[in-house]
């Protein structure tokens, strides 16, 4: 049995439906993303699994007990705010075993449990400070070894890592997913970052709208997303309409003015034919420019365009490059002149199709292959 289930969960706000239909389930000691755009309904599902956010339909179990109807105290689940919502008039251990006071625990059980996490968090020796005194990050600390003093089942992080600068985020990040494999805690975990959930999370669950668009292991949804939304969130933000039809599991597209013909895998999904949306990553394709040499080819889709512009983010060269009428993105390690003329290649296995004009991408459910 799942230690956390959302059975058909409804939540709104006025005539507004937030979340529509939520099914879930959470193992024991599962670190589970929430992942999707602002809006999507990421933080109402956390709210509804903590108390604060009531549900208009279905049911919220914990170890089989439900828990829809109960108060915040009673269901066994602790959140860390985006906010951390430390109270400013008092101390760190303080603000670390105010649950525990709030339990009526004896003095000397809360000063323990406060200095073994104070140990744990790298907070020792600042007990006596106020929030104010810290820095982002060791704030975030007090906030989680707040959350964990109670001892919760299941730990919901609200975007705890929203406030901190890059370089600090990224430490954090690491520091919050070795505690909670050293201490076996089930986490939720709500996020707009793309990065931060694969390389958090056990299983990221993209939500889109108020329903779940997609689940699965970091590495399903990036490799095998199931609609050309979760594609694009996940990076693969340039899209061209292409037109095939399939044939003996592939997809044949046609020649056109800016690409060659090609025939892709299906890799599971439903193609009827004719038009289809095709996602693929800046850093998938590979820039030829006129005269290069690229050996023996793999397998894959060409395009014929011309270089626009170029920029330095970092690691490799940004090209955007103009093919038919349309702009897309590429990565190389090299720059290659403006207005050069270049072959866009994009591997097989780096572009992903779905339907096309007639329906609406979001809603296709289509199980990833396993890995």
């Amino acid at each position: 049995m799942a230690l956390l289930e959302l059975d058909r969960l409804d939540v709104g706000y006025g005539t507004t439906r937030v979340l529509d239909r939520i099914d879930l389930a959470i193992d024991r000691g599962e670190f589970v993303a929430l992942l999707g755009s602002s809006g999507c309904g990421k933080t109402t599902l956390l709210r509804a699994i903590a108390g604060f956010a009531t549900p208009s339909a279905g049911a919220i179990r914990v170890a089989g007990r439900d828990i829809t109807r109960l108060p915040p105290d009673k269901r066994g689940v602790a959140l860390v705010f985006q906010s951390y919502a430390l109270w400013p008039h008092m101390t760190i251990d303080q603000n670390i075993g105010y649950g525990l006071k709030l339990k009526r625990r004896p003095r000397e059980e809360i000063a323990g449990r406060v200095a073994e996490l104070s140990a744990m968090l790298g907070l020792a020796g600042l007990g006596t400070r106020k929030p104010s005194q810290l820095s982002g990050g060791q704030r975030q600390r007090v906030a989680l070894g707040r959350a964990l003093a109670i001892d919760p089942q299941i730990l919901l992080l609200d975007e705890p890592l929203s406030s901190l600068d890059a370089r600090i985020r990224q430490s954090v990040r690491h520091e919050i997913r070795a505690l909670q494999q050293r201490l076996g805690i089930t986490a939720i975990h709500v996020t707009h970052d793309r990065e931060e959930a694969m390389v958090m999370a056990d299983r990221i669950v993209i939500l889109d709208r108020g329903r779940i668009a997609q689940e699965g292991t970091p590495q399903e949804v990036y490799n095998h997303p199931a609609s050309a939304f979760v594609a694009a969130f996940m990076g693969a933000e340039n899209r061209l309409e292409l037109k095939g039809r399939a044939v003996d599991g592939h997809f044949a597209i046609e020649a056109g003015p800016a690409h060659a013909a090609c025939a892709i895998a299906v890799d599971g999904r439903v193609l009827a034919g004719g038009t289809v949306d095709a996602r693929f990553r800046a850093e998938a394709a590979c820039l030829i420019a006129d005269g290069d040499g690229d050996g023996d080819p793999p397998a894959g889709l060409d395009l014929f365009g011309r270089v626009e512009h170029v920029t330095y983010p970092g690691g490799l060269w940004r090209h955007a490059v103009r093919v038919g009428d349309t702009a897309i993105l590429v990565d190389a390690a090299r720059a290659v002149a403006p207005e050069s003329r270049v072959r866009v290649r994009v591997p097989a296995e780096a572009l992903f199709l779905f339907e096309g004009r007639g329906g609406d991408v979001r809603d296709q459910r289509v199980p990833a292959p396993e890995l």
